[in-house]
């Protein structure tokens, strides 16, 4: 039995590189394709937010002198290219999917707004929502907590390479030891990176917890869903 009944799940466009250094790899579209149709089946609502790191990166482009605010919205139409090649590979394993956007690209989705992106959860849909905020100068991760706010998710799940949050990078310190549970308050008097201040405030002030686990391994997605102890737990 779900414990969480309406999820919206952010994912970073590095993940879908898989071995590649740059792109799309399709066998890990795949995989994320079945961990998702495993919850839809059981009658879990999804949203989804992914990231455009493994396409373009404002922050990077304007660390090379480009505009910061054109490279941003470089970068949100590198998150529509993800969300779009997932919207296929859905589809293509007949799961009903709705593509939403902050920056309406009318032939191919139309703009972000709250009922109708509730309206299609309430379907059955899987609703994936690209194009950040809409707006310069923010994350996919403050676009994550933003749409779940809006949508009123009962969780916001972060899927990683990593299986939670440490007191350390575990890929680089091996004494880094990993909270199963952890307050908002403790991340920041820890100084821990999860997401961007403006992001982690906003679950903060709205009271929308956050599971930060790993997404790439097979069957995780589900267990979390059902309320299994799986990554790390960010809570009031």
């Amino acid at each position: 039995m779900q414990k969480y009944k309406r999820i919206l799940l952010k994912l970073s466009g590095e993940s879908l590189m898989g071995n590649q250094s740059y792109g799309i790899d399709p066998l890990m579209l795949q995989k994320y394709t079945n961990d998702i149709k495993s919850i839809v089946e059981d009658g879990v609502q999804v949203a989804i937010v992914i990231g455009g790191g493994n396409i373009f990166r404002g922050l990077q482009g304007a660390a090379k002198g480009m505009d910061r605010v054109q490279g941003d919205y470089m970068g949100m139409l590198a998150t529509v290219i993800n969300s779009m090649a997932l919207q296929g590979e859905l589809k293509k394993n007949k799961i009903k999917t709705t593509l939403l956007s902050g920056i309406a690209i009318e032939s191919i989705c139309k703009a972000m707004s709250r009922s109708k992106a509730i309206e299609n959860l309430e379907k059955g849909n899987v609703v994936i929502i690209s194009g950040g905020t809409g707006n310069p100068f923010f994350t996919t991760d403050t676009a994550a907590a933003l749409r779940a706010v809006e949508i009123e998710a009962d969780v916001l799940l972060k899927g990683t390479r990593v299986d939670g949050v440490y007191t350390a990078d575990p890929e680089k310190d091996p004494t880094a030891v990993k909270f199963e549970n952890i307050s908002f308050d403790e991340v920041y008097e820890k100084g821990l990176n999860i997401m961007d201040l403006t992001a982690f405030t906003l679950c903060k002030e709205n009271k929308l917890p956050i599971i930060v686990f790993d997404m790439n391994k097979e069957g995780n997605l589900k267990k979390v869903v059902n309320g299994e102890k799986i990554g790390t737990l960010v809570k009031e």
